[in-house]
């Protein structure tokens, strides 16, 4: 679908006259495309960098209400969330997954274990389930060999879901495409079109390679996330969005081994940190830090600074004193911004709620704030402020946002492989397993990934550069040791051919990647 073709018969296509522009390629975007497609509404997504380059490949790989947020008495956004996590796990088997979390108490922190049962059963009602339990000292220690002992008083397990975040965005923007919808990647929306009136009518349109366009539109959506103030600045909007860093860290199982999340609170600050299974890796965060222009202005990359990369050893050397965990032992790490509502300069970044926020200004609808999560709930206002700015009823049409997957059909696979390849895949799981050649059907050990991905990122996913490849559609780049190095040259064997890159592209693209991996990846970026 997106080939080396795909491209160019886009955009010849952009000349024509569109319903919606849809400016941002994160999850509400591609949750804008999904839903304004099943409207009936003929729709382009454009996105500056790669889809998910921002937040939505750089979030904590969670499908989550947000527990934490009952402290700070967030309760119509965490019912909000954990009734869209119940959605997902019914609709996007495979892709999200269930899993249960840990949450073992100490005498040090500023709650009871009785005050924590009592947040877990209000978590687990809003839902609305009963999903939940009090696990004992010893059941902790023989869940998690090595856990700290001295003044556990007990714990709690409850359950959230996990996601390959750009997997989850990458099906939903096929998806929309398949049924009509036309996205394009590496596409800079520069400036916005006005009518005689002011109101917004389209936008400038840049390619990486120089190109430009105008694009008219009748509805301009503006879903650029923590950078939507930016683009609202071109009608006058007043700043709402105050930018957070979040960081993590990354380590093999091996070395950190974690079959199930735990949730715990910083021995320093006592703020909610996770230890979360992803992709047969663990991984550890999330900060909560004010951005700051100097370093949005001079890097390309938001990065995990010294100082946070300190602070999560240190939150999980408190958990696990037996690993002794250092520098030297990651993996890889990675931060994303996150789009919050300003809601007085003075809160704690911790506290900041995660409300989302619909704006609509000189035709421009702005669609910001909120959490991967609820993704359908705001994708789902945009649109339907879309139709009624259209002079049509506000009904958006209540179909799947994933498609159905018939995971018995695929025979060739066990069932884990079934959930994980269709999970990720959606419908053309078995236009994959086609294309795969001898070999590479096996795993790209330790992982799940098999090394047939690489070959249908490469030929069908809009790959342009080794880092969409290699940070967002496989994300070997993150879970191999040294950014993927040790299995470079069967990557190349594989992709090279698909991309149709000479060997100065390869040599090129593979120094880019190694750059940006180093300054913004790995165990010591910045």
């Amino acid at each position: 679908m997106w080939n080396k073709q795909w491209r160019l018969d886009t955009w010849q296509r952009l000349s024509e006259p569109w319903d919606v522009l849809v400016i941002g390629g994160g999850i509400t975007g591609a949750g804008v495309l999904r839903q304004a497609v099943q409207a009936g509404l003929k729709t382009l997504l454009v996105e500056a960098n790669d889809f998910s380059f921002g937040t939505s490949s750089k979030s904590s790989k969670m499908i989550h209400g947000g527990f934490r947020y009952l402290a700070n008495k967030q309760y119509s956004v965490t019912r909000e969330s954990v009734r869209e996590r119940e959605w997902m796990l019914k609709e996007a088997p495979g892709l999200v997954k269930k899993i249960g979390y840990y949450l073992p108490v100490y005498e040090s922190y500023p709650l009871t274990l009785s005050a924590f049962r009592q947040g877990v059963v209000i978590y687990d009602l809003l839902a609305p389930k009963w999903d939940h339990r009090t696990v004992d000292a010893a059941r902790l220690q023989a869940e998690f060999p090595g856990l700290n002992m001295a003044g556990l008083t007990g714990g709690m397990l409850y359950y959230d879901a996990g996601m390959d975040d750009s997997r989850v965005l990458i099906r939903v923007l096929r998806e929309a495409c398949s049924e009509g919808g036309a996205a394009l990647n590496y596409t800079r929306a520069e400036s916005l079109l006005r009518r005689a009136d002011e109101t917004v009518c389209g936008a400038v349109l840049r390619s990486a390679d120089g190109r430009t366009t105008e694009v008219q539109a009748k509805v301009v959506i503006n879903a650029c996330g923590p950078w939507s103030d930016e683009l609202r600045a071109q009608v006058g909007g007043e700043a709402h969005i105050r930018k957070l860093r979040g960081s993590h860290l990354v380590f093999s199982r091996q070395r950190f081994p974690a079959r199930e999340a735990v949730t715990l609170l910083h021995p320093k600050d006592k703020r909610s940190l996770f230890v979360v299974p992803f992709e047969g890796t663990t991984l550890v965060g999330t900060t909560d830090l004010d951005h700051p222009k100097a370093l949005e202005d001079g890097y390309a990359e938001p990065f995990a600074t010294r100082e946070e990369i300190a602070y999560l050893l240190e939150a999980a050397n408190f958990l696990f004193p037996s690993q002794a965990l250092k520098t030297e032992d990651i993996l890889s790490t990675f931060s994303g911004v996150r789009p919050t509502l300003q809601n007085g300069a003075s809160d704690l970044p911790s506290k900041v709620s995660r409300r989302h926020a619909l704006y609509q200004e000189q035709g421009l609808i702005t669609i910001t704030g909120g959490k991967y999560t609820i993704f359908r709930i705001m994708a789902r206002q945009a649109v339907e402020a879309a139709l009624t700015q259209l002079g049509r009823s506000p009904s958006v049409p209540k179909r799947r946002i994933f498609d159905k997957v018939d995971f018995g059909a695929l025979e060739s696979l066990d069932r884990a492989s079934a959930l994980y390849l269709g999970g990720r895949h959606g419908l053309e799981t078995e236009k994959l397993l086609a294309a795969a050649r001898e070999g590479e059907m096996e795993n790209i050990q330790p992982l799940q990934n098999i090394w047939a991905e690489l070959r249908w990122a490469a030929r069908e996913e809009g790959v342009q550069h080794l880092s969409d490849l290699l940070l967002r559609r496989v994300r070997l780049g993150m879970l191999l040791p040294d950014g993927a190095a040790g299995v470079m040259d069967r990557v190349r064997t594989i992709v090279q051919p698909e991309l149709g890159w000479d060997d100065a592209t390869w040599q090129r693209e593979l120094s880019d990647y190694r750059t940006t991996w180093k300054k913004y990846y790995s165990p010591e970026p910045g």
